[in-house]
């Protein structure tokens, strides 16, 4: 049985081909360009991309699996059209080239964002409406993506949504913008911190995650796969107690790292650099704190490992790939 991965080189996309070599699965990985994350591994690569459709026709046929990661994921809006193009058109090809080739089970990643985070009082969970023109731009094409999905599942396509929360963990060859976070934090490179926090989730957690729900989730099903909200000092704090490294003493309040977020984001866009800071990150680092993964724990026996434990052994790996000081 042949399994094709989509986004099979990005971060969740490297630990979920490692695990599927475990189990003894035969693995298409459909690589666009940068292919780090599967390299060494004598899976099946194949160059192509969700936004032409033949070359994913051809990609997905003769499997009988299709775990789709492919994803444009933004914290600066859709200026080039591309965050909407990828999120929303290539899971529209997806959908379309699994009904067409006769796909036994799609497993569409999604995002806990959605998943509209109002009202911030309440928990969000697979029931909570779609995120709406409040929230941002990949917000809304994560919960479009949705949509498609289901509507496949209405046209006979057998399929399951999971949706995990903010992800950290090992095999980050791209170096996520979560991992750039700790490789700073560790290499003492940030200068201050910021109020607010997010809810996070080892990488493998996840992809086990997923593998249950394509084992054991019925069509149409949608699992949110969460870990442990934990705000940005505390997490500081957890790697400078595991690893001795002293970080930033200055948390800025949420009002004034609003105020400087906007010439943080034109900076680094001037300068050509990728931007962590910005007014969509705040956003996120304001919302889905409230977060219920119940359905998954009952339904799928799905269960994170602790937080402390995950930053741990993801720097430990950032040590291993030369990535710090």
């Amino acid at each position: 049985m042949t399994v094709l991965v989509t986004g099979a080189a990005g971060h969740v996309g490297a630990n979920l081909v490692r695990e599927l070599i475990k189990g003894k699965r035969t693995v298409r990985a459909l690589i666009r360009d940068d292919s780090r994350g599967v390299d060494g591994l004598g899976v099946e690569t194949v160059k192509g991309n969700i936004l032409d459709y033949q070359s994913l026709l051809q990609a997905i046929k003769g499997c009988e699996i299709v775990f789709h990661l492919a994803a444009s994921i933004s914290i600066v809006g859709d200026r080039s059209g591309q965050v909407r193009l990828t999120n929303v058109k290539g899971t529209q090809n997806i959908v379309q080239a699994c009904l067409e080739t006769g796909v036994k089970r799609l497993v569409h990643f999604s995002s806990i964002h959605a998943y509209s985070p109002f009202p911030l009082d309440q928990a969000v969970d697979e029931n909570s409406r779609p995120a709406d023109d409040r929230s941002p731009v990949y917000d809304r094409t994560k919960a479009e993506s949705n949509r498609i999905v289901l509507d496949g599942v209405k046209n006979g396509l057998d399929a399951v949504i999971i949706a995990p929360t903010g992800i950290i963990g090992p095999n980050d060859f791209k170096l996520s913008r979560m991992g750039a976070v700790l490789v700073k934090l560790y290499n003492k490179k940030l200068f201050g911190l910021i109020e607010g926090g997010y809810n996070w989730v080892d990488v493998r957690d996840v992809v086990h995650g997923a593998l249950l729900a394509e084992k054991k989730a019925s069509s149409g099903s949608q699992y949110i796969l969460s870990g442990e909200w934990c705000s940005i000092p505390k997490l500081a704090g957890l790697v400078q107690e595991i690893f001795g490294v002293h970080t930033p003493r200055f948390v800025s309040p949420m009002w004034m790292a609003r105020l400087v977020a906007p010439f943080s984001e034109f900076y680094s866009i001037k300068r050509k650099k990728d931007p962590h800071f910005t007014p969509e990150a705040l956003v996120t680092l304001r919302s889905h704190k409230l977060v219920c993964r119940k359905k998954a724990e009952e339904e799928l026996g799905y269960s994170p490992r602790p937080l402390k434990q995950s930053i741990k052994e993801t720097i430990l790996w950032y040590e291993k790939m030369g990535m710090l000081k």
